[in-house]
This record gives C-alpha cells, structure tokens and sequence, in this order.
C-alpha cells in the first residue's frame, strides 16, 4: 500500500464515483462558544441543530442539513471534506474506488454526522479525510426568508483548498476522480505553484495550494455581492476585531472572484467570495498564470501576506488523529516572488523587459 503521502497514484481500473459538488466541511474547534459567536453572530450562517459538542450550519440558499460542522475537540483540525455524489450507487463506487486504491476506508450506513445518511469516508492519497454521500435530510431552504437575510449573508459553500507539498501528483489524482482544471500557476521552469479544480460549473470546488501538507487552507461561502463583503469587513472594524482579517478585500486574478481573507478563533482561514464565472462547456479552457504575474493573486497588484502562504490547519486521520505535516520540496511562491527586502517580484516590463518589483511585506 502506497502511504498517503508518496509515491506514484494508479488510476482505479474501477469507474470514479459522479461528484455533484463540495457539500460540507466538518471542523473540529477547541472553544464551541467562540466559534459560535463568530461563525453564527458575526458571518450569519444559519443553525440547522446544536447540541453541547456540535453545531450544524447552513447558508442561505442551502436545502441539505449542513454546509459546515463545528465540533468541540482537543485540536483545532479539519476532520472531512465531504462531498455530494450524484446517486446512492455512487457511494458504494467511491468505496470500491478507494479500496482499489489501497487507502483507508470506512462507511457508515447511518453516516458520520446528523443529517447525512450512507457515507464513505477515505484516508485519501493525499492525506486528507474525504468523505461522499448522497442521503441527506433536506431543511428549509431559506431563498425568500429576507426577514433572516443580514447585510453580510453568506449565500453558498463555494469550495475548499488544500495545502500539498506536490500538485502535480495532486491534481493527477483529482482529474481521475473526475475534476477539471478551471487555473493554474507555473513557473518557465515547469514547476506547478497551484491548481483550481471543479466538478459543479463554477471555477472550483476545491483547490490545490503547494506547501507542507496535508493541511486545509481554508473553506469559502459565496456572498450574492462585492457590498456583503463589504459589510463583513465594518461589522469585524465596528466589533474591533479587525486583526482576524488577514487578507483583503480585493479582486483576485485567478477566477475573477472579489475575495475577503478571515481567521476564526481556533485560526482556521475562511474566505468570502463572490463573482468568479461559468465553467461548464466540455471545453473551457485552462488559464495558465506565471508565478511572477503580481496580479494572479491580487488583480490589483497588492502583495500577499506571508501567513497567507505559510499557515494552515491540520487535517485528521479517520481515528480523530492528526495527520503527520510533509515539508514540499520544490520551490514555494513565497520564496520566488517575495524578497528577503520584502518586494515583491513582479512580471517583466512588456517594453523594456526589465524585472518589476512591488512594495511587499516589510513593517
């Protein structure tokens, strides 16, 4: 058996299961009434159920039970990425998927969390707990609830990113398990820094960030528009605890998206995120970003944060343990983009070829 962590990934001569979309992210958190305050009174998600070690929360326009679960533990980590598969046959292709892949399986007729009935949960290649199922219960999906509908909503789960020390490998293995390339960045030497993948139209459910791993980056909700965002950013300056905003607002080059960078109170990284766009025709193309590209991050150009490229959470082992962190060994972005002076290296000047530098991290 290949550990979760090296080595070549086969191809499963067995069909991948048909993934609709990222659906939930269980978090564990080490102080539940803190994250409530943050997760319920600051960001608005919406409480499906609660109990003294768990809190179910779902976005607005959502119908199954949950997006995000927060469950009291020792160790702040990210304990499964679950997603939506297409049928109930489409669970028992993920657990013969994965068998065929030697990984570490489980399954759970009545599912790993309220809510969510047959589930497969994987110790995947890469390290990290996935999870797939298609039974849920369904809740009031609050569309036409305006009476409940705050200046910051949070609207949609739009995806994941994981921290891997190798994204090639990675997006290797998620291209067979279905997922398309919506962006990504490289170097001229051929080193892959990052990759955006997809299985709902939108230009992902997941991405792949190159650094030690396996950690989560962070999970995003999608706002309706750039003004929730906005509004998120007051409301954090007004209750002044704008330190937990690392990042942002701004435009990204990669996916288009208007972004907002926030940490909660175990430090795990939440994005808000609206306007990326349409990835749905069979041939959409990839967007290929130079790693010296000062927009690809940022459209504006504004350098990025160095906690940005370097924290992340853990993520557990299906036994709640976490899983051991391997260091990348090709180069980082940080380290090629970001001086020790703390400029920023910038693509050449189009006239004159010289390389451009931009204000970076420095106090």
């Amino acid at each position: 058996m290949t550990t979760p962590f090296t080595g070549p990934i086969p191809t499963p001569t067995v069909p991948a299961p048909d993934i609709v979309r990222c659906a939930y992210l269980e978090l564990v958190v080490t102080d539940l009434e803190k994250s409530r305050a943050f997760y319920v009174d600051l960001l608005g998600l919406h409480v499906t159920e609660e109990d003294e070690n768990t809190i179910y929360l779902r976005s607005f326009e959502e119908f199954i039970h949950h997006n995000l679960v927060l469950r009291k533990g020792p160790v702040a980590a990210a304990a499964a990425f679950a997603y939506r598969v297409k049928s109930p046959a489409e669970v028992d292709a993920a657990e013969a998927y994965y068998r065929e892949l030697g990984c570490r399986v489980e399954r759970r007729k009545e599912g790993f969390t309220k809510g969510v009935g047959d589930s497969v949960r994987v110790e995947d290649p890469l390290g990290f707990p996935y999870e797939f199922f298609f039974e849920v219960d369904h809740v009031e999906r609050l569309t036409q609830r305006y009476d409940l509908y705050s200046a910051g909503e949070l609207v949609r789960l739009d995806h994941f990113n994981q921290v891997t020390p190798d994204v090639p490998r990675g997006r290797k293995y998620l291209e067979d398990l279905g997922f398309r390339v919506s962006e990504d960045i490289k170097d001229s030497d051929g080193v892959t820094y990052a990759a955006w993948m997809h299985r709902k139209q939108t230009v992902h459910d997941t991405a792949l960030t190159g650094g030690n791993g396996p950690r989560l980056h962070h999970i995003a909700f999608s706002t309706h528009e750039k003004h929730n965002i906005i509004q998120i950013c007051d409301k954090m300056g007004a209750l002044r605890i704008s330190d937990r905003i690392e990042r942002g607002p701004g435009r990204h080059g990669v996916s288009n998206a208007f972004y907002l960078y926030i940490l909660d109170p175990d430090g795990h990284r939440v994005e808000i995120y609206t306007q990326d766009y349409y990835t749905g025709d069979p041939d959409n193309p990839t967007v290929t970003w130079d790693v010296h590209d000062n927009q690809r991050r940022d459209w504006w150009g504004n350098p990025v944060v160095p906690s940005w490229y370097t924290e992340a959470s853990l993520v557990l082992d299906l036994d709640g343990n976490p899983q051991p962190v391997i260091e990348r060994e090709e180069k980082s972005e940080m380290a090629v983009t970001v001086g020790a002076d703390g400029f920023s290296y910038t693509r050449p000047d189009e006239a004159t070829g010289a390389e451009g530098f931009k204000l970076g991290a420095q106090v």
